[in-house]
């Protein structure tokens, strides 16, 4: 259970920037800090405060829409998650909800595991702080080893967070008929996609490397001057990995 909010947070009067560039102000003991919401470091730093901003005052709510998703597809089988871009644990906490046995985080900020300690300790089986695109060799090992038959990101694609690349590894860790549960932001399945995701998914759909069992189109959270911003969560069922040469298509 994560702390409740020791401090001050205020949105600026008319936010129309773009989403990752909106900022807030958070007011302290020891004095006050402009911080953009992206900036998760720092965000994850403050007890209470990620849950705050996201979740009562943006009203996010892609963990709870991505997991439920992936629970239809559930067979009541032993299910081990990967969940890449772990965070503090929320999405690890509704996977339980939704019958998933064990989960192992993997997020490349180091107050990320941190966070998750302090306000779900215990939830992960494991959790890594590391790069997808960079793996340390015991680390590689280790995640190949485990067996995952399911694998989550919530959030974390199509921006500078978790690029295609980070998404193959962590996706080629994960057994074959495995369920890989997502969400992405409505732009980045379109044809204005320029980060390599609407080409990547329809590559793995069309070259049945993924079996797309789920989509919905939802409210992934407000703008901070009150625009809805549309998401689509996906789950599908791998068949193959994801080659270099796939990657190649797409870059």
């Amino acid at each position: 259970m994560t702390k409740s909010l020791d401090c001050k947070i205020n949105f600026p009067e008319i936010d129309t920037v773009c989403q990752g560039e909106e900022c807030f102000t958070v007011e302290q003991k020891n004095g006050c800090e402009e911080i953009r919401v992206h900036e998760y470091d720092k965000i994850y730093s403050v007890p209470g405060l990620y849950e705050h901003l996201f979740y009562e005052r943006l009203k996010c709510n892609s963990p709870s829409i991505v997991c439920s998703l992936l629970g239809k597809q559930l067979n009541g089988n032993t299910k081990t998650a990967l969940d890449i871009g772990a965070g503090n644990g929320m999405v690890a906490e509704e996977l339980k909800k939704v019958g998933v046995d064990e989960v192992v985080g993997i997020d490349i900020i180091e107050e990320a595991a941190m966070a998750a300690e302090r306000d779900r300790p215990g939830l992960y089986e494991q959790y890594y702080v590391a790069d997808l695109t960079d793996l340390e060799d015991n680390v590689e090992k280790d995640l190949a080893q485990r067996n995952f038959n399911c694998m989550t990101i919530v959030a974390a694609l199509g921006f500078d967070d978790i690029p295609p690349e980070a998404f193959a590894t962590g996706y080629n860790f994960v057994e074959q008929n495995g369920l890989i549960a997502f969400n992405i932001k409505e732009r980045f399945v379109t044809d204005d996609d320029d980060t390599g995701f609407s080409r990547l998914i329809n590559r793995m759909i069309e070259t049945g490397a993924l079996n797309l069992k789920e989509k919905e189109r939802y409210r992934h959270r407000y703008c901070m001057d009150g625009r809805p911003l549309y998401y689509y969560a996906m789950v599908g069922e791998k068949k193959a990995d994801i080659t270099d040469g796939l990657l190649a298509e797409i870059s």
